[in-house]
Parts: C-alpha cells; sequence; structure tokens
C-alpha cells in the first residue's frame, strides 16, 4: 500500500473510485451517490484543496481523504456557521480546513490507512483550525470515532443534523498545525 498526494486532476480522473469508496464506506444509497459526485467535482477548485489516496500495489483505490479552506457561502460551512454561537464561530471558522472526506473500503480498516491519510492531509493543511463531521456513533467501538480522538479532535456540536440527512453528526475540531509523530 502507498500513500500519494493527489492534485484535484488526480482525484477528478479517479472521480467513479472515489465514489465507490465513499459509498461503501458510508453506506449511502446508489442516487445520493450520484449526487455527491458532482459536489466532489466542485471540490477540487475550491482555495486550500489538498488530497491524499490510499492505493494498492496494483493502483486500486483503498482509501482517500480531501479538505480545503471553509468560508462563507460554502454548504457545510454556512450550516455549521448557523449552529454555532459567535465565540465559537470565530474561535472554529475564521481560517479552518475543513476535512470534507476521509474513506478507507471496510475490507482495508483497521490497518492504520485511515491514520495515514488524516496525518498527511492535516500536514499539508492551511489553515490555525480543522473540523470535520462524522455520523454519531459509540465512540469506543467507532474506528472513526476513535481515531479522530487519538488526533486530538474535541466536540465542536453533538447530535447535529444536516439537511437531507437523518443521521446525527458529531462536528469535531482541533488547532493547526499537526504535531510531527513522536520518534
Amino acid at each position: 500500500m502507498r500513500l500519494v498526494r493527489w492534485t484535484p486532476d488526480d482525484l477528478v480522473r479517479r472521480l467513479d473510485d472515489v465514489v465507490t469508496v465513499y459509498g461503501e464506506a458510508m453506506g449511502y444509497r446508489t442516487d445520493l451517490l450520484e449526487a455527491r459526485r458532482g459536489y466532489i467535482a466542485t471540490h477540487v477548485r475550491r482555495p486550500g484543496f489538498r488530497a491524499v489516496a490510499s492505493l494498492t500495489s496494483e493502483g486500486h483505490l483503498a482509501g482517500f481523504g480531501y479538505g480545503y479552506l471553509g468560508a462563507a457561502g460554502q454548504w457545510w460551512h454556512d450550516q455549521v456557521h448557523r449552529a454555532l454561537d459567535a465565540p465559537a464561530r470565530k474561535r472554529w471558522l475564521t481560517h479552518c480546513f475543513e476535512v470534507v472526506e476521509l474513506h478507507v473500503r471496510p475490507p482495508a480498516q483497521g490497518h492504520g490507512l485511515g491514520a495515514g491519510q488524516l496525518r498527511a492531509l492535516l500536514g499539508m493543511a492551511e489553515g490555525d483550525t480543522t473540523l470535520l463531521s462524522t455520523p454519531e456513533a459509540v465512540e469506543q467501538t467507532s474506528r472513526a470515532w476513535r481515531l479522530y480522538r487519538r488526533f486530538g479532535f474535541v466536540d465542536v456540536l453533538r447530535d447535529f443534523h444536516f439537511p437531507g440527512d437523518e443521521r446525527p453528526f458529531g462536528v469535531l475540531g482541533r488547532d493547526l498545525p499537526l504535531e510531527p509523530p513522536a520518534s
């Protein structure tokens, strides 16, 4: 397995694979995945865009992650902005790198790919803070939640509902830059 940095064009070239991994990891319906395809293709042009991918020795996509600088007028940013009070907005959204997607195919989970992707992505990120959202789950049994807690993410919003998704989400954040790994 190798971890590579992706350019916007790299991600768009592999968009079918990206959408497939996203769907497998999130368990979303096919109709929702088709809508996400268009969103993902536009995200690559946002300021501060960074992306990484985990590729097998045969070049198959095992996982990916990407993000960009959040700004007013972006859907996710505006949803979170409305839910926060003024001090929290200033703290978290002033110069924020949003981790938009971070996924690993279920059969490849549990082998450190997500941690490698997150470390690489945050190591490249611009911004003073970073935010992400993840479906609410039992933290002790959720790989995603355990990963984010290991990286020092704290609660910003809990049991938050985004329009169009019936599940509650946690919005988590941490300061940047990411500390280098311990040797």
